[in-house]
């Protein structure tokens, strides 16, 4: 049985100035927190954003949750902070997207039965029926939406019906549709996607065939929130994987399997243990 304690996580973003991390460190101390890890980050350009991550024990910190909000409220505006908390017991609650491709949906599931993701799953949705036997041997729910080009608006519609507030978080594990503007905007920087090319290069489409025409000789995959742009949503976590002029396609979507499912399990952990900040199309990842 695990012996993690309980912890309160702090993400901050705000305008770099002198007295951020001993203001912060102090509210908590103030409160009978231990701190438990600290992190920074400052961008260093024109705009020196400051970004911050700190958690602390909730065993002997003396603020309910609503009192922390607004006790920390002053502080937040005084140094102009864009910031959210998190309370480890309260796991996200992610929803799985999936098409016919399984390694990354057998990844995460396997990952979750063991306890390595700290997440809730509440459902996996698909546009086929072919993975429902894999949903069932987890005990969980599987849901089949079909979509179809002709009726793509209302068909997400209905989705999106369904999600309504049972999930915090969406992953699409190779989840083979392009999802509607209305749909990702329901879920702002809550929808993580793999794809299978290292991102900026190789961007919709068959990307392993396209890096086959090139004749690289690495190949890769990216985890990112999706946006409205295809492919082009803020980084979580890329990897690649030594590929030469012997590998065919075949080859390649071999090797490259193994690259997604260990991104795409990278990203998830990063986000559900609230590790990720995002500033304009770019991420921070403590």
């Amino acid at each position: 049985m695990s012996t993690q304690k309980d912890v309160i996580t702090l993400l901050i973003s705000c305008p770099d100035k002198p007295g951020i991390v001993s203001t912060v460190s102090r509210f908590i101390y103030e409160h009978n927190g231990n701190i438990l890890e600290s992190d920074q980050h400052s961008t260093n350009q024109d705009d020196c954003t400051f970004f911050m991550r700190i958690s602390f024990a909730e065993e002997t910190f003396q603020l309910a949750p609503a009192d922390l909000r607004k006790t920390f409220q002053p502080i937040a505006e005084r140094f102009q902070m864009q910031w959210n908390v998190r309370y480890s017991r309260e796991r996200l609650r992610v929803g799985i997207l999936v098409s016919k491709y399984d390694h990354c949906l057998v990844d995460l599931l396997w990952r979750w039965k063991i306890g390595e993701l700290t997440m809730g799953i509440p459902f996996i949705i698909s546009n086929h029926p072919d993975l429902e036997n894999l949903a069932a041997m987890y005990g969980i729910p599987y849901h089949h939406f079909p979509v179809k080009r002709e009726t793509r608006v209302a068909d997400e519609q209905r989705m999106l019906d369904f999600i309504g507030d049972k999930a915090d978080l969406l992953i699409l594990a190779r989840y083979m549709q392009i999802l509607e503007p209305f749909f990702v905007e329901a879920f702002p920087q809550r929808i993580i996607n793999i794809h299978h090319s290292f991102l900026p290069a190789f961007i919709g489409a068959s990307p392993y065939g396209q890096a086959f025409k090139r004749g690289v000789k690495l190949i890769g995959a990216t985890a990112h929130y999706v946006t409205n742009n295809l492919d082009e949503g803020p980084i979580i976590a890329q990897d690649v994987i030594h590929c030469d002029h012997r590998d065919t396609v075949n080859d390649l979507e071999r090797k490259g399997r193994d690259v997604e499912r260990r991104v795409l399990a990278e990203a998830v952990r990063m986000h559900t243990t609230d590790r990720v900040l995002i500033h304009e199309n770019k991420t921070v990842v403590f």
